[in-house]
C-alpha cells in the first residue's frame, strides 16, 4: 500500500482517494492476482511506453491520427514533456486528480497516459458532457487540474466557476502550454507507485441516473491489458486499432489506447467517427482491429457496398445487447465473427467472452480466465443451467465506488453483482437476457427488453428500437416499443402492426409490444447506450 511522502512537487502525496475508497469489508473478493504477474511497485505507463521504446518499437508508429503520426518515441518525449509541465507548473503531487475532457485524440491520450506516469489519478469526461455535468465529477472526486480540449473548454471554464476544487485549466494546444512543452524535459522518470495505488476514477455512463465513480488501480490496467488484449483477442504488434468509444470509456481507453501500447501496437484515434466515417476510417487506414457497438456495425452493414473492410482481423462488440441478426450479417459480409462481450466500468473492462472458435452466436460466452461467474436467484442462492437470474462474477479486479453508498448494491458476499440477467447453458456458456431493470413482468410472464429489441431490429423498417415496460392495470406491466425507422419508411398504424405482427412470427407472442412509439431518435449515453429510465420517465 502506498505511503504519505513528498514528492518532485514538493507537496506531500495526496491521499484523498485511498481515504474515500469503501471499507475493505465492503470491497468484493479479488482472487487470482498471482495470474497478473505484478510486483508490489510498478508505474503502468512505464511498462506501456518506456518498455516499448527500450524493447526497440521506438521508430514504430504508436498514436495516429489524420493529422498526426507519433512514433512510440515521439510519444515518449511528448508524455514526459507533458508530465513535467504537470509537476513544475501545475504543482501536480502523486494522487492527485486531474480531469481530461475533449474527443479521442493523440494528444488527448498522450495527456492521459502523463497524468498516470506522473503518479496522478485521470479523470476522464466525454466530450458532451455540460458543465454542470462537470461539476458534479469534479466535486465528487476534488479534482485541482483541467486539462481539455478547445473543444470543450466552454463547457469546463462554465463549471470552474461553480466547483471550488477545480483551480486551473490547461487547454491541450494553447500557444502558452506550447510553449511551456517546448521548454520542458524529454526526460521523466515515472512516479514511485504502488501496485495498488489509484490510477484512474472512470465514472459510470448514466445509463440509470447518477454516475459513479469507479476507482482502478496501476495492477488492474495492465490486468485486463494480458486478459483480454494479449489473452482473449490475442492482438499482435502489427495490429492497427481503430473504433469509436471515447477514452473516456472504459472499453475505449482499453481497445484504442492501453491494448495497443501493451502488444506495441498503432492506435488510429479518431475526434468524432459516426459509422460512415469509421468504416471509410477503417480502409484509409487499413485497420485490422475494431472496437465499436452493434449499432455501428449495423449501420455499416447498412452501407456496405461504399466500403471495404477486408483488411480487418477482429472485430469486437461491447456496450449494449449484440442482436444475433447483427452478428449474422456481419458474418456474412465480412467473414469475421463478431466477438462479442460483456463488461462494466465498475470492473474495467471484459470479463465474460469468447473468440474465434469458441464463438457460440447469441450466447456472450465464458468468463475469461482469472474470473469466475455463477447466476442467482433473488435470495442469491445458485440455480441451475438454463435458469434466468442474476449475474454474479469475481476476478483480479473488482468494484470500489469512491464515496458512494451504492457499493452496498454493487457488491454480494464478496461478488461483484453486475445488474445483468442471464442463464448459462450447460456447456458453461453465459447467456445475456436483459439488464435487471429492463426485465418486463406482464401477466405473470418475464420478457426480456432486449429479446423484443432483436425481433424488431430483424424488420426492414426499423433502424434502432429499444423497449420498456410501462404499467397496466390488467397485466401489471406491458411492453412498449420506440422504433426509429429506416429511410423510407413512415410511423403510421398500418406499420404498427405490421411490427406488432412481426413480432409475433418472430419469438413468442405473448412477448410482442402492445404500444410501439415512432420517434425520431432514441435518447442515449456518450457512449452509445440507450437510457431507457428517460423513456420510461417519458411513458
Amino acid at each position: 500500500m502506498a505511503t504519505e511522502n513528498v514528492n518532485r512537487s514538493g507537496k506531500a502525496a495526496d491521499s484523498f482517494v485511498r481515504r474515500s475508497l469503501p471499507d475493505k469489508e465492503l470491497w468484493p473478493e479479488i482472487i487470482n492476482l498471482e495470474d497478473s504477474a505484478h510486483t508490489d511497485r510498478f508505474n503502468c505507463i512505464s511498462q506501456l511506453l518506456d518498455t516499448a521504446v527500450a524493447e526497440g518499437y521506438g521508430d514504430h508508429l504508436c498514436l495516429c491520427s489524420d493529422q498526426l503520426k507519433w512514433t512510440y518515441s515521439e510519444t515518449l518525449s511528448l508524455v514526459n514533456r507533458i508530465a513535467n509541465h504537470l509537476v513544475s507548473i501545475c504543482q501536480l503531487t502523486k494522487g492527485e486528480r486531474v480531469m481530461l475532457g475533449g474527443p479521442n485524440s493523440p494528444m488527448m491520450a498522450a495527456c492521459w497516459l502523463a497524468v498516470v506516469k506522473a503518479g496522478g489519478v485521470a479523470v476522464s469526461t466525454m466530450a458532451l458532457l455540460r458543465s454542470g455535468e462537470l461539476v458534479s465529477i469534479a466535486n465528487k472526486a476534488e479534482v485541482r487540474i483541467g486539462l481539455c480540449d478547445a473543444a470543450v473548454l466552454t463547457e469546463y471554464l462554465g463549471a470552474q466557476t461553480v466547483t471550488p476544487f477545480l483551480e486551473t485549466i490547461t487547454v491541450f494546444h494553447d500557444d502558452e502550454f506550447e510553449k511551456s512543452l517546448e521548454e520542458q524535459s524529454t526526460e521523466f522518470e515515472a512516479a514511485d507507485t504502488a501496485a495498488d495505488d489509484a490510477c484512474l476514477i472512470a465514472f459510470t455512463s448514466g445509463t440509470t441516473g447518477q454516475p459513479k465513480g469507479c476507482v482502478h488501480f496501476h495492477r488492474d490496467v495492465l490486468t485486463i491489458c494480458r486478459t483480454v488484449g494479449s489473452g482473449l483477442l490475442g492482438l499482435q504488434s502489427k495490429d492497427i486499432f481503430i473504433g469509436t468509444p471515447p477514452l473516456a470509456f472504459t472499453f475505449g481507453l482499453g481497445g484504442l489506447l492501453l491494448f495497443p501500447l501493451f502488444v506495441r501496437g498503432t492506435a488510429i484515434l479518431l475526434p468524432k467517427a459516426p459509422p460512415g466515417e469509421l468504416a471509410a476510417a477503417i480502409k484509409r487506414f487499413r485497420a485490422t482491429v475494431c472496437f465499436t457497438s452493434p449499432t455501428a456495425y449495423r449501420a455499416m452493414i447498412k452501407e456496405q457496398n461504399e466500403f471495404d473492410f477486408s483488411s480487418l482481423r477482429k472485430a469486437i462488440s461491447a456496450g449494449e445487447a449484440l442482436p444475433r441478426a447483427t452478428y449474422d450479417a456481419w458474418k456474412d459480409l465480412t467473414g469475421l465473427k463478431l466477438i462479442d462481450g460483456i463488461g462494466s466500468t465498475e470492473l474495467l473492462h471484459i470479463f465474460i467472452s469468447a473468440a474465434e472458435e469458441a464463438i457460440r452466436p447469441g450466447a456472450i460466452g465464458k468468463p475469461l480466465p482469472s474470473w469466475e461467474a455463477m447466476v442467482v436467484n433473488d435470495t442469491g442462492n445458485e440455480v441451475n443451467d438454463g435458469q434466468v437470474g442474476h449475474l454474479l462474477v469475481r476476478g483480479p479486479i473488482g468494484c470500489r465506488y469512491l464515496n458512494d453508498s451504492r457499493q452496498l448494491d454493487y457488491v454480494y458476499n464478496g461478488w461483484n453483482r453486475t445488474g445483468d440477467k442471464f442463464y448459462r447453458d450447460s456447456d458453461g456458456y453465459f447467456w445475456f437476457q436483459s439488464r435487471a431493470d429492463d426485465m418486463i413482468v406482464s401477466s405473470g410472464y418475464n420478457i426480456a427488453a432486449p429479446e423484443v429489441e432483436n425481433a424488431l431490429l430483424m424488420h426492414e423498417a426499423v433502424a434502432e428500437a429499444a423497449v420498456i415496460g410501462v404499467p397496466d392495470h390488467e397485466r401489471g406491466n406491458v411492453v412498449k416499443a420506440f422504433v426509429v425507422t429506416t429511410a423510407g419508411y413512415f410511423g403510421s398504424d398500418e406499420l404498427r402492426i405490421t411490427l406488432q405482427n412481426h413480432v409475433k412470427e418472430t419469438i413468442a407472442p405473448y412477448k410482442y409490444p402492445r404500444a410501439i412509439a415512432f420517434v425520431d431518435s432514441l435518447p442515449k449515453t456518450d457512449t452509445g447506450k440507450i437510457q431507457r429510465f428517460k423513456l420510461r420517465d417519458s411513458s
